[in-house]
């Protein structure tokens, strides 16, 4: 390598790091991840063309779909049972406070009536923009609303496919660029929070289709993605609108929270989630309902609402948000696998709701017996397990009363050595999927 070009590199190279370090959120913003960070419930949605072959939002690389093959689904996909109405109220009868919708995934797809691009959902059959019909829905019944967005992209020519780590198997032979593929792209983005009103939010994906596998020693990216440019402009266009990025790191300069893909914060179940927890951004899971994203005909390993609310709880007792995922069928309708299950949680959030929404991560984090939130002077334990008559908890604060949540039930407590108190739950009617004592502290 020439002097010059290192040169020229290690300047490249600083200007970025500089434009990134220098972000400072607005005060909309500073304000929306206040809000963001009491939501405590989300809906994600994946749907798009892909739904259309029943394995996954994934299919195209899984079967090394070619180009000219995967886009025959533009005459084939057809949701003529799409009612953005019914999708929204589901979110917010679940309780939910927000929608995260799919607007353009790994294949390219676009669910809106794009001007950058004929792979959309308006040259379909259907004909209709899905985004705009869920966006004005998620306007007039009062749930934010944020944006997926891909970076990377298994049917585009001009994204830099040779340096992937996916979509090798899609038939592309040219040469990527990333030039154009960035102006793509903010074009895009621009059409997205130009033309339908107030976006909460873009949930970035795909950043890692160009690093080394999750939990490698170095995950530096083979290519300059110009994230402070894309940053940049989705904070100019909607100041109040929050950046998150699914790269399964340490949040970059210009996020605004940070995510974890099938896990809580701070687990790794899922072998994706090495990053350390952010303790100055607002956090977020987002997970399954069953083992997949995009609608999968054979996938019937649904989790039982008890697992599911115990979820939730746990999200909130480390101060995150649950971002529950379902993956509608091909034709827009909702199964009931995820409705049932939806409603269900909607009636627990109905009397339990206050011990969730607006509260912050307990003073411990989630244990075998259950977990803790918090909310002013009121801890709010959540029992998933009793073991006997009494309870146990050491508690870093002075007590002024405990009772039942549910009904209000005065519990006696008694006081013990190095903060521990101990409660009598003899006589209390527990619940098989939670069990709340509220204790109010001085």
């Amino acid at each position: 390598m020439k002097k010059t070009s290192l040169i020229a590199i290690i300047v490249m190279i600083s200007v970025h790091a500089f434009a990134q370090s220098s972000y400072q959120p607005s005060p909309e913003n500073l304000s929306a991840r206040k809000w963001f960070d009491s939501a405590r419930f989300g809906m994600f949605i994946h749907w798009g063309a892909f739904s259309v072959l029943g394995d996954g939002e994934w299919v195209m690389n899984n079967r090394n779909i070619h180009v000219n093959e995967y886009k025959r689904l533009l005459h084939i996909f057809d949701p003529y049972d799409f009612d953005a109405h019914k999708w929204v109220s589901a979110a917010k009868n679940a309780g939910m406070q927000y929608i995260t919708l799919i607007t353009r995934h790994h294949d390219g797809f676009s669910n809106w009536d794009t001007k950058q691009s004929d792979w959309k959902i308006t040259n379909t059959h259907w004909g209709k923009d899905a985004v705009k019909m869920i966006s004005d829905e998620c306007h007039r019944q009062g749930i934010k609303l944020f944006v997926y967005y891909s970076l990377l992209d298994w049917y585009r020519e001009d994204y830099p496919h040779e340096t992937g780590r996916v979509g090798q198997g899609t038939g592309r032979t040219g040469k990527g660029d990333y030039a154009s593929y960035l102006q793509f792209m903010k074009n895009q983005l621009t059409e997205l929070l130009t033309n339908y009103g107030e976006i909460a939010g873009v949930w970035f994906d795909g950043y890692w289709d160009q690093t080394a596998p999750e939990g490698a020693a170095d995950r530096s990216s083979r290519i300059d993605w110009k994230l402070d440019e894309i940053y940049a402009l989705i904070h100019k266009l909607q100041p109040q609108c929050l950046i998150g990025n699914n790269h399964h790191m340490a949040p970059f300069p210009g996020e605004d929270f940070q995510m974890f893909e099938q896990d809580l914060p701070g687990e790794n179940k899922s072998g994706l989630s090495y990053q350390d927890v952010s303790t100055k951004m607002p956090l977020e899971s987002c997970i399954t309902m069953n083992d997949s994203w995009g609608f999968n005909i054979t996938d019937r390993n649904y989790k039982p609402v008890k697992e599911l609310i115990q979820l939730l709880v746990k999200d909130a007792a480390l101060g995150a948000n649950l971002l529950l995922n379902i993956g509608p069928l091909p034709n827009g309708d909702i199964q009931p696998e995820f409705t049932q299950r939806l409603d269900a949680m909607g009636v627990w959030l109905k009397t339990y709701g206050e011990t969730i929404y607006g509260t912050h991560a307990g003073f411990i984090k989630p244990q075998y017996w259950g977990a803790v939130t918090e909310k002013g002077n009121r801890i709010f334990l959540h029992i998933f397990k009793t073991t006997g008559d009494k309870f146990f908890i050491r508690v870093p604060y002075k007590i002024k009363s405990v009772k039942l949540f549910a009904t209000q039930k005065i519990l006696k407590f008694k006081l013990l050595e190095d903060s521990y108190i101990m409660i009598d739950v003899k006589d209390i009617e527990t619940d098989p999927i939670d069990t709340v004592i509220e204790v109010v502290t001085t």
